[in-house]
């Protein structure tokens, strides 16, 4: 066997974590590869980065850049600027990114620039809303990159639409389910339920943090005013971040809105699996709760993930009092059901790293 490929494999925030523990386990059976993770920093504290490391059993970042807050110009600047002297030093023969994230977008940016083969897990996902700063990064990502991993066929469609060749483009499934499969017995153990005095009771659970919902205080206080509507017919437990639970400060949030601290993922999943119905703004929800038959309300006017509505338990709620209360009086009368998209069955990393032995010229399908 020829030298290991290296590959180094960027993570910026929660999500990235829970996408590429997963792909790391699989190329731990192979000695075709040398990955190294790299972590941008982007979300920096221990509740919301070094936690998920532990219970995902990822290996410690090889790099940290430590980058921290900030607006997105000054972020993605950061990053490019800290990735860049990475990449000269360990010299791989690719960098892999995965979702939306500023890091996703600035460390493709920086690997293309050096010449290097750039992987985007989490391709073809368009919400076609680009005020949305995700939806920027997916573009610009999507377009530079050299190989598409593609979780659900609406993002095949789209990068074809975009001109992306065929031959970059494939569809292998979703990491993040992998590893919601792969936890789901740990999370069993959890005892979040009885911290909580939740065994055997009714709940709902709550997310937001997409700017658009959190950083306007008007928009912030109308869907604060429809979950405190929602709780008089079902207790909302709210993991809060960090950045959100500043905003919240000048909400009146009734008694049966009870905030969290961010949760570590085996608790979060527990809580997801055991509530009535989970309300979000999280694009990584949205798929979770289809791949667990959970209803979930998606309190956006457009969702990057359509299977998760075409196919699953989700529904867009949209972003007003009266939309949300509408889609909530709608589940309650008919809570319906859904179905498990195809490859969304804990396979999506052994598709991914064969895609990409194949991709980097090591062996024939």
């Amino acid at each position: 066997m020829s030298t290991p490929v290296r590959i180094l494999c960027v993570a910026g925030a929660r999500p990235n974590f829970m996408k590429l523990a997963p792909l790391f386990r699989e190329f731990s059976r192979s000695q075709d590869f040398a990955p190294a993770l790299i972590h941008t920093g982007q979300h920096y504290d221990d509740q919301m980065s070094g936690q998920f490391f532990r219970e995902l059993g990822l290996p410690t970042p090889l790099h940290n850049l430590e980058i921290g807050s900030g607006s997105h110009a000054q972020q993605t600047g950061e990053i490019m600027k800290r990735f860049e002297p990475v990449v000269l030093q360990e010299d791989p023969q690719a960098v892999l990114v995965v979702g939306d994230v500023n890091s996703t977008a600035a460390c493709a940016l920086v690997a293309k620039k050096l010449g290097i083969f750039v992987i985007h897990v989490e391709a073809g996902l368009r919400s076609f809303d680009r005020s949305m700063p995700e939806e920027i990064n997916r573009l610009v990502t999507d377009a530079i990159s050299d190989l598409l991993l593609v979780t659900e066929e609406s993002g095949m469609r789209n990068l074809q639409k975009e001109g992306i060749a065929p031959e970059r483009i494939h569809f292998v499934g979703n990491l993040m389910i992998d590893s919601l499969y792969f936890h789901l017995e740990r999370s069993k153990a959890s005892s979040i339920l009885d911290d909580l005095g939740l065994r055997g009771r009714p709940f709902g659970l709550a997310t937001l943090h997409r700017p658009a919902n959190v950083d306007d205080p008007e928009q912030l206080q109308e869907l604060v005013r429809v979950l405190r509507t929602i709780s008089e017919d079902l207790v909302l437990y709210f993991p809060v971040h960090p950045r959100t639970r500043t905003r919240l400060r000048d909400c009146e949030l009734g008694q049966r809105i009870r905030l969290l601290e961010p949760l570590g993922y085996l608790d979060f999943v527990c809580l997801m699996v055991h509530s009535a119905v989970v309300l979000t703004d999280s694009g990584g929800i949205q798929e979770e709760t289809t791949a667990l038959s959970i209803p979930c309300l998606t309190l956006r006017n457009n969702t990057e993930r359509p299977i998760t509505v075409e196919e699953g338990t989700n529904r867009l709620a949209g972003t007003s009092y009266e939309s949300i209360l509408s889609a909530w009086q709608a589940l309650v009368k008919n809570p319906g059901s859904g179905k498990i998209p195809r490859f969304w069955d804990g396979k999506a990393a052994e598709r991914c790293v064969r895609t990409i032995r194949v991709a980097l010229h090591q062996t024939p399908l």
